[in-house]
């Protein structure tokens, strides 16, 4: 199975990644799809995500194994493309559904659609060898669990001192 993923369009959608920088929600979705892979394309399957890049000409790619990590002058036209090309099985991640419309009247084959909240829920092999479930793209990055407990204690302090 081949599986397209809307960039942007996903990490977006991520609460740890809303108001960072383009490069910090990419490596993230990145790193968190190349956890995944086997888990949302299925063994064999490929996996491409696709981010817009305005900037550039043309269209670059780079792979990874399964992975592909593409950037093109419009992330749309980029899957849709893939999608009129594919020769298997195509699902596609995004929210976007002028997208979805896109895809559904310009590609003469069934592509699946699947929610973007469920891939940043997809389970992913850890460091472990065990399956952990990720919270998403962002999943790895700022403070540890820990400091979170000591940080709500001592705000929680700091409310309770201001109220007296």
């Amino acid at each position: 199975m081949l599986v397209l993923v809307d960039g942007y369009n996903v990490t977006m959608r991520d609460p740890a990644l809303v108001g960072r920088s383009k490069e910090i929600q990419r490596d993230a979705l990145v790193e968190h799809l190349k956890r995944a892979v086997t888990s949302i394309a299925g063994r064999g399957g490929r996996v491409a995500v696709v981010f817009d890049a305005h900037a550039a000409l043309g269209t670059s790619a780079e792979s990874s194994g399964p992975l592909t990590v593409v950037y093109a002058a419009s992330a749309d036209d980029e899957i849709v493309r893939r999608c009129e090309r594919a020769g298997q099985a195509v699902a596609v991640y995004t929210d976007d559904l002028r997208l979805r419309m896109r895809i559904s009247q310009d590609v003469g084959r069934h592509v699946e659609y699947r929610d973007v909240a469920s891939l940043m829920t997809d389970r992913a092999t850890g460091p472990s060898g065990k399956d952990e479930r990720s919270r998403g793209p962002a999943a790895d990055k700022g403070l540890p669990r820990s400091a979170r407990e000591d940080i709500t204690a001592e705000l929680e302090g700091l409310w309770l001192d201001d109220e007296e």
